[in-house]
């Protein structure tokens, strides 16, 4: 049998629907992010699973909350999970920081591996951070299903670490909407991406709502 990670971005929160940058802020879900996260829940309660690793954020335990404790899992909290630091651009609009921070936004833009976000986290320190729960989890799970609960940037930036792609891509190439959940199997070949940002799980009418 494999190991199966489920990698989970949070629900809907104020900062998902307007586009303002949100890494250290700790939003709470709307109330159609806490609909997303009961949608995952009864979608896969029927599901047997080994561990839950979650983000230490108010946004990413709301999400994973439901399906805990549908299926009596305790979240295992990993600071490694947490979101992009965005520094001096927490809580503005890409206009504002395109605007007043002319240069370390084009260089972020140009290549984000390497630069960050004003007073904030590179690509490469995200991953330097993140892939150590990956590690974790690989040393104590050979097979099963484990579910990861983060953040839009931490996770396509997993992805890309574990899928061989180019870090300062992660814009790029994957797209992570609210609630949506990718599938990595891990055999003897390595990490394959079985599922990338499924949202069926959800309602019509959820996977509607603007935003990102």
């Amino acid at each position: 049998m494999s190991l199966r990670l489920f990698l989970l971005r949070h629900g809907e929160t104020e900062f998902s629907k307007t586009g303002g940058y949100c890494g250290d802020l700790d939003p709470e879900l709307t109330a159609e992010g806490l609909e997303m996260a009961q949608q995952f829940a009864d979608a896969y309660r029927t599901m047997k699973w080994e561990a839950a690793y979650v983000s230490p954020m108010r946004r990413t335990i709301a999400t994973a909350r439901p399906i805990c404790e549908s299926v009596g899992l305790e979240m295992q909290l990993r600071d490694g999970l947490k979101e992009i630091r965005y520094g001096t651009w927490e809580g503005l609009t890409q206009e504002y920081v395109r605007a007043h921070y002319a240069t370390d936004y084009e260089k972020w833009l140009a290549e984000p591996a390497w630069n960050a976000p004003t007073g904030g986290e590179t690509a490469t320190q995200i991953a330097s951070r993140a892939i150590p729960v990956i590690a974790e989890i690989l040393t104590a799970h050979s097979s099963g299903n484990v579910l990861i609960v983060s953040h839009k940037a931490t996770l396509r930036i997993l992805l890309c670490n574990l899928l061989g792609i180019d870090l300062g891509r992660y814009r790029d190439r994957i797209q992570f909407l609210t609630a949506s959940v990718s599938v990595i199997k891990f055999d003897e070949h390595g990490p394959l991406m079985e599922t990338l940002g499924d949202r069926s799980h959800l309602s019509a009418a959820l996977r509607n709502l603007p935003g990102t």
